[in-house]
């Protein structure tokens, strides 16, 4: 998962900002320490965000500069997304999992999910897990 950022130069510092998520700004000297900046911004308020319940956009701003989230955040944004309006103590229950393990797979600071977990997961949606590295 891909997020872009815009870098615009104030002074002798560059500031990155993303459209897609405007309470994030960071700042470097350079182009490389500023996206490695915007990174950690990135991951710190997804992780921060998802962890808390709050809504949480997907990219769909496409210029600028690539910015990639750890699979760990991407795959609990996604599962999050996924279950939709339904709960986590349904999808659980149709996983063959407690409520708490469960509840795990969609917390960034807790989830280590297994190969074979994503599997039974694609499965209860219906979907197919689809894996590049």
């Amino acid at each position: 998962m891909v997020y872009n950022c815009t870098i615009e130069k104030d002074g002798d510092m560059l500031i990155a900002r993303f459209p897609d998520m405007p309470n994030i700004q960071t700042c470097g000297f350079t182009q490389e320490e500023v996206l490695a900046m915007a990174r950690e911004a990135l991951e710190g308020c997804l992780e921060s965000d998802i962890s808390r319940g709050l809504p949480v956009p997907f990219p769909k701003y496409k210029e600028g500069y690539p910015v990639s989230v750890s699979s760990h955040i991407a795959v609990a944004l996604q599962l999050r997304e996924l279950r939709g309006e339904q709960s986590q103590t349904d999808i659980a229950r149709r996983l063959g999992l407690s409520y708490q393990a469960y509840q795990r797979l969609e917390n960034p600071r807790k989830a280590n999910p297994t190969i074979k977990t994503l599997e039974r997961i694609a499965r209860v949606y219906g979907r197919e897990l689809s894996v590049s590295i």
